[in-house]
């Protein structure tokens, strides 16, 4: 797996001071990365930034469905040790939440989850204890396999943003993008047919418990800029399908590892991926617990008005869970 051949857009020091600053002056403001306050102010304090900011938040524009803005550089000794749980996590590095608020709402609607970390916007991505094995960001010692962020709910964002705080032992994030692979179109069209549901992923406990039929979603989408996805293995129900379609989302699996990327961040770095191009996971690391393992800080982000999915998502019942779109209209 090539590692790091990402886009990289660089920020110069001006924008990153920019950046940096509007968001202390907004903390300071709101006193709080949480204030309902803060998030309606995200709009206006945008306005603001000049154009250097604005051209490298622009789209992703390439078939890699992504790219990494670097140029910010947190402080690792003042940012305090990596928390144990997001639970614990409280206002650290409160300053890079709304760094991320800022990039999120520059390029669209940041929204978040009310059954996922209490409903915050911006989510610690930290191992933890006892997560060790699952597939979900607090996991470590196993693959977490490439997905759709949220894939089983149809308000999933279209764009995941991730910035560094910490990651001494370059772990990489992978990601394979749907337009980099080469498919037949026979497992193209079979692919396209809604034949089994995905389900919601293990940190989404109140959506696991929804009694609602799960209803079976396409895998792909052809839109006028090219196909799209909405992947997530680890909770799809493959053996429900028939064997020829299983045999389809197989070769699919093994030509988005082909065009897999490893894209070791360094701490400053957001990475943005398009979710509805690209799959995303993070390989096997050994987690200490001693306050120096890797942190990453999580956005998720809408897009109003991108058409990039099948109408018929909007009749989904999203297993009970609802989006919540900060305040920034």
């Amino acid at each position: 797996m090539p590692t790091c051949p990402a886009p990289v857009r660089p920020l110069d020091a001006p924008a990153a001071a920019e950046l940096t600053s509007i968001a202390a002056e907004l903390l300071v403001g709101h006193g709080s990365a949480t204030s309902p306050g803060l998030l309606a102010a995200l709009p206006e304090a945008c306005a603001r930034f000049g154009d250097t900011a604005r051209h490298a938040l622009r789209p992703v524009d390439t078939a890699d469905g992504l790219f990494v803005l670097r140029g910010l550089n947190p402080d690792d000794t003042g940012l305090g040790p990596t928390p144990g749980h997001w639970s614990t996590a409280a206002d650290a590095g409160a300053l890079w939440d709304v760094v991320l608020l800022l990039v999120s709402t520059l390029m669209g609607t940041p929204i978040a989850w009310d059954g996922q970390q209490d409903g915050r916007f911006v989510h610690n991505i930290v191992p933890s204890p006892g997560h060790e094995d699952e597939q979900t960001g607090a996991s470590s010692s196993v693959l977490l396999a490439p997905h759709t962020e949220d894939a089983f709910h149809p308000g999933r964002a279209h764009l995941l943003v991730l910035c560094c705080m910490r990651n001494h032992d370059r772990i990489a994030t992978t990601a394979a993008s749907i337009r980099r692979t080469a498919l037949s179109a026979d497992d193209v069209e079979r692919l396209k047919r809604p034949v089994v549901p995905i389900l919601p992923d293990d940190a989404y406990e109140q959506a696991q418990r929804y009694t609602g039929r799960p209803a079976p979603v396409p895998v792909l989408f052809g839109t006028d800029e090219g196909l799209t996805l909405r992947f997530d293995p680890a909770y799809t129900p493959l053996d429900t399908a028939d064997e020829e379609w299983r045999q389809a989302y197989g070769r699919l699996e093994a030509e988005l590892a082909r065009v897999s990327v490893a894209v070791s961040l360094e701490p400053g770095d957001v990475l943005v991926v398009d979710n509805d191009i690209v799959v995303h996971g993070r390989v096997p690391f050994k987690a200490r617990y001693d306050g120096t393992d890797r942190w990453l800080k999580r956005a998720s982000v809408r897009v109003p008005g991108r058409r990039t999915r099948p109408a018929a998502e909007a009749d989904e019942h999203g297993y009970g869970q609802v989006a919540l779109e900060a305040h920034t209209g």
